[in-house]
Order: C-alpha cells, then sequence, then structure tokens
C-alpha cells in the first residue's frame, strides 16, 4: 500500500536489530514496583499496550543499576532476587510478541536519588551520592563518590546490561540527560571535581565513555545501544548546545544511537516535558544540529502528536527516529493508525500533564483522553455486550461522546442526543486559546470514533422525561454537563462582561483591557491568553492562591505564564463591576477599582442538578457522568463515562 508517511513508516536497522517504523516509545516509569526493584504485572500490561499499539521499540524505564548508592525506588535486575530476571523476562516478551523491539534504560539517579517517592521522609534519610560535595536545594547533603565508587557504577552497568540481553531486551538506552547521574558528570553546574572525571569537556565525559565501553563488552559487537542525552541543559551554570554537539561526539563511537532530548529535570521541567504553552516539536532543533555533526542515527522528542510534523522531521533529515511519551498514553494505537493511514483517529495528548501529576500524587496512572492507562491490568479490549441494549446518552461533551463511542463498540444501539448545535460540551469554548487547541480537538476525534462507531447523533434535541419515554431505552447515561456560575454581582450581566464558556463567541466584544474576574484554572488559562495577544489584563481572584484546580505539574508552569502577561490581585473580592473596571474590596477591607473596559467572568462551573433530577428513574438502567454528577475534570468525565457504558 502507498503510506501517507513513508519515511515515518519506513524501517530502520541498529546494529543487527531492525525495527519496523521510526516511531518509538519514550521511557516512561512503571507504577507496581516491588519491594525488592522487580516490575510489578500492572507495569509489564503498561508497557505491552504500547507494543500492541505499533510503536517499534518500547522502552522500560529506569532500570537502576547500583542501588547501593541509588536506593530501592525502581527496577533493579540482580540474580540474586528470585523474581528479578523473571519479571523483566516476562516484560520484554509482553512486548516483542507483538512486534516492538524490547528496551531497557539503564539509569543512575546521582545525587536526585528517591526524587519519584510519594514518602519524601524516606527520600531525606538515604545516602545522596554525586560527582562532588554539595547540598541539595532541598537541604539533602551530597557526597562525592570516590574512584572506587565511580568503578564499582561502571562495572554495575555492564552486569546488569547483560542480565537485560538474557532477559530479552534487544536494545539498550543509557540514561545520561535530564540532570541523572551521567548527565551531572556532564554537567558543569554539578561537576565541580578536580581529578580526571570533572574539569574539561574530555573529563566530564569520562564517566559516560567508560559506562559505554562497559555495557559494549557485556552485549557484544552488535547489540545496539542508545544513549540518552540533554542536547542542552538550558541553566546559566550547564551546558549549551555547542557544547552538546561535542558530547555527541565524544560518544558517537561507542553507541548506535543518539537519543536527544533537553534540559535538567530538576530546573528546566517545562522544558524536558514540553507544555501547552510551548510549541510542539519545540526540542527538535538540538537533534537537528547534532545530526549535523554526527555520524550515528540520531533520535528526537518534545510534545510531538502530530504525524505530519514527524514525517517532516524524519523526511527532512532533523532525526531519523520519533520518540513519544504522552502521545502513546493519549493514544497508544497511534503507530499502528499512521501505518493505516488513519491518522484522523488519533486522540491526541492535550500536554495537560494528568498522567505526571497523578503519578507524583498517588503513584498511579492516569490520562485525560484514555480511561485504560494505568488500569491495563482490568482489560484493555472492549468486548461486546452478552445482550444487546438501546442506550440514550444525554450530552455530546466528552464524557458523553466517550460513554456513547464505548457502548457502540460493545455492539449496543446508542443515541447521542445533544440539545446545542455542536458537539464538544465545554470543549467548545477551548477553540478560542491557541495552546489549548488539541483540547477543541480532542471533541471532533471523539465524535468521529462514536459515529464511525455507529452512533447516532441528535443535534438540537433536548433530553426531557417525556423524550426518554417515548424513546424507551433500555440504559440512559445523563451527561448534560454543567453551567457557568455567575453570582448576583451588580453589574456583572453587563454588556461590558463575557462569560469565559461564551469567550469563543463574543471574542470581539474584548477590548485591550481586561479584568478577569476568577483565578481557578479557566479564568488563569484566559488571561494568559489575552496577555499573549498583547491586552492588558488583571486578574481577580477572592482566594490567596491561584488556580488551586491545576494539577501539580501543570501549575508552576501556568504561574510562570500568569507572571510573563497578567498583573494579578488576590485576596480581593468583587463588589460590583461598571463600565470602567471592577471594583473590590482589598485585603485591608478598602475599595479599589480595578481598571478594564471589558470584564471576563470566570466564577466556576456548577451541575446542571435540574436535568438530573427530572432524568433520574427515566430508564431501567441510569447512570450520571462528569460535571452532571460533580463538577470535575474531563479526566473523569471521560473515565465515568467509559465505565457507564461498560456497566451496561
Amino acid at each position: 500500500m502507498e503510506r501517507k508517511y513513508p519515511h515515518l513508516c519506513s524501517p530502520i536497522t541498529l546494529g543487527r536489530t531492525t525495527f519496523r517504523s521510526r516511531m518509538f516509545s519514550a521511557p516512561m516509569g512503571g507504577t507496581d514496583i516491588t519491594n525488592d526493584g522487580c516490575i510489578g504485572p500492572k507495569s509489564t500490561a503498561f508497557y505491552e499496550l504500547r507494543a500492541k499499539g505499533g510503536a517499534a521499540a518500547v522502552t522500560v524505564s529506569e532500570c537502576m543499576v547500583h542501588p547501593a548508592t541509588d536506593g530501592s525506588h525502581a527496577y533493579h535486575l540482580d540474580e540474586s532476587i528470585l523474581n528479578s530476571l523473571a519479571c523483566a523476562t516476562y516484560t520484554a516478551d509482553a512486548i516483542r510478541r507483538h512486534g516492538a523491539i524490547p528496551s531497557l534504560e539503564l539509569s543512575h539517579s546521582g545525587m536526585f536519588a528517591g526524587t519519584y517517592m510519594t514518602d519524601k521522609s524516606r527520600q531525606k534519610s538515604m545516602n545522596q551520592w554525586g560527582p562532588s560535595d554539595t547540598v541539595r536545594a532541598d537541604g539533602v547533603e551530597v557526597k562525592a563518590l570516590t574512584k572506587e565508587m565511580i568503578a564499582d557504577i561502571v562495572a554495575s552497568y555492564g552486569h546488569v546490561a547483560g542480565l537485560a540481553k538474557r532477559a530479552g531486551f534487544e536494545i539498550l538506552m543509557i540514561h545520561g540527560g535530564h540532570g541523572w547521574l551521567i548527565n551531572q558528570f556532564l554537567s558543569p553546574m554539578f561537576n565541580k571535581r578536580t581529578d580526571e572525571y570533572g574539569g574539561s569537556l574530555e573529563n566530564r565525559c569520562r564517566l559516560a565513555v567508560e559506562v559505554l565501553q562497559s555495557v559494549r563488552e557485556a552485549v557484544g559487537p552488535f547489540f545496539p545501544i542508545e544513549f540518552r542525552m540533554s542536547g542542552a541543559e538550558f541553566v546559566e551554570e550547564g551546558y549549551d548546545l555547542d557544547e552538546g554537539v561535542r558530547i555527541a561526539q565524544m560518544i558517537e563511537p561507542y553507541v548506535d544511537l543518539i537519543h536527544v532530548s533537553a534540559g535538567t529535570y530538576q530546573k528546566t521541567f517545562g522544558i524536558t516535558h514540553p507544555s501547552m504553552f510551548t510549541e510542539h516539536g519545540r526540542n527538535v532543533f538540538l537533534a537537528a544540529e547534532i545530526k549535523k555533526h554526527v555520524s550515528k542515527p540520531v533520535a528526537t522528542l518534545g510534545g510531538l502528536n502530530d504525524p505530519a510534523q514527524m514525517e517532516e522531521i524524519v523526511a527532512s533529515g532533523k532525526a531519523d527516529i520519533v520518540y513519544m511519551g504522552r502521545a502513546l498514553l493519549a493514544d497508544p494505537y497511534l503507530p499502528n493508525k499512521v501505518m493505516a493511514n488513519k491518522d484522523e483517529d488519533i486522540v491526541r495528548c492535550l500536554r495537560c500533564f494528568t498522567c505526571m501529576a497523578e503519578r507524583a500524587a498517588t503513584a498511579t496512572r492516569r490520562c485525560t483522553v484514555n480511561p485504560l492507562i494505568g488500569r491495563e491490568c482490568e482489560g484493555d479490549v472492549v468486548y461486546p455486550a452478552p445482550v444487546k441494549k438501546k442506550v440514550l446518552v444525554a450530552g455530546g461533551g466528552p464524557g458523553g461522546l466517550y460513554a456513547a463511542y464505548t457502548a457502540a463498540r460493545r455492539g449496543h444501539r446508542v443515541i447521542l442526543c445533544e440539545k446545542e448545535g455542536e458537539l464538544g460540551g465545554i470543549l467548545r469554548s477551548e477553540q478560542a486559546l491557541p495552546f489549548k487547541y488539541d483540547m477543541y480537538r480532542l471533541a471532533g476525534t471523539y465524535a468521529k470514533l462514536a459515529k464511525d462507531a455507529g452512533v447516532e447523533v441528535r443535534l438540537h434535541t433536548e433530553v426531557t422525561r417525556e423524550y426518554v419515554e417515548r424513546e424507551a431505552p433500555d440504559a440512559l447515561i445523563i451527561a448534560a454537563g454543567s453551567a457557568p456560575l455567575v453570582p448576583p454581582i451588580p453589574g456583572l450581566r453587563g454588556d461590558n462582561v463575557v462569560v469565559v464558556n461564551d469567550y469563543y463567541l463574543e471574542k470581539d466584544k474584548v477590548g485591550n483591557e481586561v479584568v478577569v474576574m476568577g483565578g481557578g484554572l479557566a479564568g488563569c488559562e484566559c488571561a494568559i491568553h489575552l496577555g499573549m495577544e498583547g491586552k492588558r489584563v488583571h486578574l481577580v481572584e477572592m482566594r490567596d492562591v491561584l488556580a488551586p484546580d491545576a494539577n501539580v505539574r501543570h501549575r508552576p508552569l501556568l504561574l510562570k505564564e500568569i507572571e510573563k502577561y497578567v498583573t494579578v490581585h488576590t485576596g480581593h473580592k468583587a463588589l460590583r463591576v461598571t463600565e470602567e473596571g471592577v471594583v473590590c474590596a482589598s485585603p485591608d477591607g478598602s475599595e479599589v477599582l480595578i481598571p478594564g473596559g471589558s470584564v471576563i467572568c470566570a466564577l466556576g462551573q456548577k451541575s446542571r442538578t435540574d436535568v438530573v433530577e427530572a432524568l433520574q428513574d427515566a430508564a431501567p438502567f441510569v447512570r450520571v457522568i462528569g460535571d452532571a454528577s460533580r463538577v470535575s475534570t474531563i479526566t473523569n468525565a471521560v473515565y465515568w463515562g467509559y465505565h457507564a457504558a461498560m456497566d451496561v
């Protein structure tokens, strides 16, 4: 067949191993690590799903090579541990049997050992080792590794590499980026040594070279070795791209693939993991520059989820391989869809950081747009229902669409009713914010998937109790969503006020001086957008903090954008809206005018309880999902919608 994206779909050979395409699954940590450091069954299923979806290689992250100096917070391979090799073998086999090449990332956290621990007291009780004596920003003391310890760590890389090969892994990724141990030696920010491991770049590269030599000796001449590096660290004390090029040249003789990432995890999270506020592929230029100066293949990554962009990267020679992490959480089957010329069916990653925030909060995984993530062991296949039923879904927002799609896949006859003339619910409002366009596009993708699965969509159709009685469904899923809160503040319904949900319809009403009322997530993101457009923006919030509803990964990046574009007034309670702006009670009790001829009302949402109460017992099976049940997140709406359909 003729491929729509021929370069992205073409195979590539590293060493003597051939990979089926240029689309690789980036390292993502597992969630059920046993007390003795083994890969648990949930993690095996997690990685297997990416192999089923068509990724050419699936990288298991992060296998610690030296627990004595790196704690016990991640996987490690040790033949003295009864299940260690067996669990690794099961995982490699789960990946390989679907045609993907199993890869294992070998790592040492160095001075940041235990970073992923939810138990911070345990992290601080660990011994921390790095290139130099120092004290971390959180007050944890770090001791310099001795030469004897360095030699032992180097040997352990080789030892673990040999075990990984025995377990069935067919490529190894040596993690030399993001502020972990090898990067700590490469970086002048961390490495203050005065011996042969510090000072000149050649000395700072010595550990990386010795590690790669140790691994090569263990796995043999034709086994592919990949080195993951930060092309630049993007901090003043670190190294820049020019030095990144020289690092790549120094390690090139010892590797088969140079994997170019970016930044240092502890200081440039939003660069290493590009947020919605940055362009897709913001780190590709690093790989493109390094590729000009080396002869070995180069891989790139960084918020990539568009096959057309990835095709251009490979076709133009910027990189030979494209890695995806979050994009394959959102849609594990993205590579298969690309190979089948069905890229219009791809569910795009929103770069919302729900996945990483959930891991930080509960040590589990969750994805806003894919309810299977983190729950793969519960079944990643939607099986046909034993009894086919008539299902009515009231509401065409994300939860209702996903419920309808899932129910149709199970063989039910599904009717989805939306009282407006367009599907998407609250997602429709995101189309006016360029950095949230992926979220707006999600509604269209879900709608296409639902229609292709056989869902009958009825627009301009309000579901009343009488309507349900006429249709007589076996199951009713209520996804009526929420409505904006517009409190009885004098002037709040004036002509100069736009409710944030309607901004996409009324943006021409908004002038150059704007007051945004409400410092929750919606208000903050709208304020950032207005600031990016060059408007003078004031943000009013009665609480002392902004965006407490934002997740722990997204919020710090959000607040940085707020600092760039918005004047913030926390602790201010709106009293009335005038043509000149919003009159507020300041923290000291005095009245103050926050100036702005235009006002955005972003004071929250309320469930459509009237719809729920009217329909509660209208069918034999009734389930309320999403904001109609409780004002929450798209994540919960999709998750509840999926399981409501699975319960029918």
